[in-house]
């Protein structure tokens, strides 16, 4: 199975986070302090109406009490008695207090009527505004003596207890933890089922979910490894037939080259002969196309990835072909070695059939090894880079094997380096010619 490269989806731009989790962290974070801050809010909005009206009830007991005290004790004995009186939000001073304006909130004139019913006729009052923030206001009156009296009233809530604050950073650490608990347990799922897609084997060696976990979970986990096997099963199906048409061919090809063997010399023999060749070739190159969905039977191996690349250009040398290798990778590589072989030398024959020589680099990247090769021939246009990938499919119409190809063989090296876990991509290389780039994690696929 040629795995193609999928096109970039352009995603748009929002204010929401791009991953999942992210969102679900914010949604849930955010609800939760919602739902937080209004029970607050709603906690101090009753805790204010709750003083209110115990300051309002306690006022009003205290003030005809206090007053009629104050109004029966000798003039010299006021002064002690006034500490007995005092409250948080309201005391009492002797003498006409400090000046204000007539000017009232509607919380004074609420009080400032309270206390006028309650001391009636006797003790007319007269209220005005100290301050404002914080609202403090005071209430005249003359006493029977004709001594003035002042109530100075400072309505306020109760103060915050000192340990509230810390409940509120506990109760917000909570709500975190909460929610990050939540995201993880929705969202490890899914990562667990990207990365299963992501190893995904055609060779049906990829890994496997645990079908546990609550039933949604356990359902999709099931679903995608009937999924895997299915494919297996598919791919293995193929290569049955490939491999069972291939056989049966081989026979008569062989009868039909030998009878033509046999034949006297002539033009129309030596070109029988160069067409059982080519279909004997492409016969060989389907099943070996096939064959490359499942090189993950091959056990991965340790190898020295210099000395393996130097011997296989030793070889091209070896037979006079102009092959060089440059670069060094510097640390060994995990990966199956005849699935590697063939990569390489698939791209490096693709290399010296159209430019007759190759330029092979290695080099260290992104937790990997980057193997480029390189030449100087006619080069692929750029709208066609991705589709030379495809099976059977050339760039020019001829069938003739030495201009032509089966079309395979960029395939073939696309489908290991995929089983390899890596990447091969092409490219145009500047000044001329083609770079074809093959990526490799330096701990392959077991």
């Amino acid at each position: 199975m040629n795995a193609a490269a999928a096109p970039a989806v352009k995603r748009k731009r929002g204010w929401l986070p791009r991953s999942m989790a992210s969102r679900l962290y914010l949604i849930l974070f955010a609800g939760l302090a919602l739902a937080h801050t209004l029970s607050f809010g709603l906690l101090f909005y009753e805790r204010y109406v709750t003083a209110t009206s115990m300051m309002l009830g306690n006022l009003e007991l205290d003030a005809r009490t206090a007053v009629a005290v104050i109004d029966r004790l000798p003039a010299d004995e006021r002064a002690q008695w006034l500490p007995q009186f005092k409250r948080r939000t309201y005391h009492y001073i002797l003498g006409p207090g400090e000046p204000g304006t007539p000017q009232l909130s509607e919380r004074a004139q609420d009080i400032s009527r309270l206390i006028g019913g309650v001391l009636g006729s006797r003790y007319p009052i007269r209220t005005e505004t100290v301050e404002q923030r914080p609202e403090r206001f005071q209430v005249h009156l003359t006493l029977s003596d004709g001594r003035p009296l002042t109530i100075e009233v400072m309505p306020s809530t109760m103060p915050i207890a000192q340990w509230l604050p810390y409940v509120l950073a506990a109760q917000l650490a909570l709500l975190v933890l909460c929610a990050w608990l939540a995201v993880r347990l929705a969202t490890r799922p899914l990562e667990q089922l990207a990365q299963a897609a992501q190893s995904l084997s055609p060779g049906g060696a990829g890994q496997r979910l645990g079908e546990t976990g609550p039933t949604e979970v356990a359902q999709a986990a099931s679903a995608f490894n009937a999924m895997q096997d299915r494919i297996a099963a598919y791919l293995r199906e193929r290569l049955q037939i490939l491999a069972s048409i291939s056989h049966d061919l081989q026979t008569p090809i062989t009868r039909m080259r030998l009878r033509t063997e046999a034949m006297d010399e002539s033009p129309e023999r030596a070109r029988l002969l160069d067409d059982l060749a080519q279909i004997q070739h492409l016969v060989r190159e389907g099943v070996d196309y096939a064959r490359s969905a499942h090189s993950s039977a091959e056990a991965a191996i340790r190898l020295d990835l210099d000395a393996f690349l130097d011997s296989v250009v030793c070889d091209y040398q070896d037979t006079g072909k102009a092959v060089t290798l440059s670069g060094r990778a510097g640390a060994p590589l995990v990966a199956r070695a005849h699935a590697l072989r063939r990569v390489a030398t698939n791209l490096i024959d693709n290399a010296v059939k159209y430019a007759g020589a190759a330029e092979v680099e290695v080099t260290p990247d992104r937790g990997g090894f980057r193997i480029d090769v390189l030449d100087r021939g006619p080069g692929i246009p750029a709208e066609e880079l991705d589709a030379v990938m495809q099976p059977f499919y050339r760039l020019e119409s001829s069938r003739n094997r030495d201009t032509g190809g089966t079309g395979l063989g960029l395939a073939i090296a696309q489908q290991l380096a995929l089983s390899l876990g890596g990447r091969l991509s092409l490219s145009a290389r500047e000044g001329g010619g083609l770079r074809a780039s093959l990526w490799l994690p330096a701990q392959g696929r077991e």
